[in-house]
């Protein structure tokens, strides 16, 4: 039987982990993890799961959908009322691109480093 395997962390590279882990922290209400500091920065889950944010020199933003610089992963949240959450991801830093592929299903932002994530139906 192959091991079990449990996720434990998803870390994404940004140029300023702190602000980073910031705009998320308001996102998903998670607390900041202990020791996190300007080179890398984390969100603990209620189990544990860590979203964790590090420092890359010279990062360069995904520019989703242009794929000169792909987006290499994006995270998904679901949510109630997408209207609402819209309203707030936009005040907290996140942005909303014109190109919009899921219609009334889900809609796509940018965090403040780049990365795409999306907000679905619950």
């Amino acid at each position: 039987m192959p091991p079990k395997l449990k996720l434990t962390a998803i870390t994404l590279d940004c140029p300023d982990p702190q602000a980073l882990a910031a705009f998320y922290r308001e996102v998903t209400g998670h607390a900041l993890a202990p020791g996190s500091n300007g080179d890398f920065a984390g969100l603990v889950r209620e189990d544990g799961l860590v979203i964790g944010f590090q420092r890359v020199d010279d990062y360069r933003a995904p520019r989703w959908p242009d794929q000169a610089a792909p987006q290499q992963f994006h995270l998904d949240f679901a949510v109630d009322d997408l209207d609402e959450a819209e309203a707030l991801l936009v005040k907290w830093g996140a942005v909303k691109p014109e190109h919009q592929p899921g219609g009334d299903r889900w809609r796509v932002f940018t965090d403040p480093a780049g990365h795409p994530f999306c907000l679905t139906r619950a």
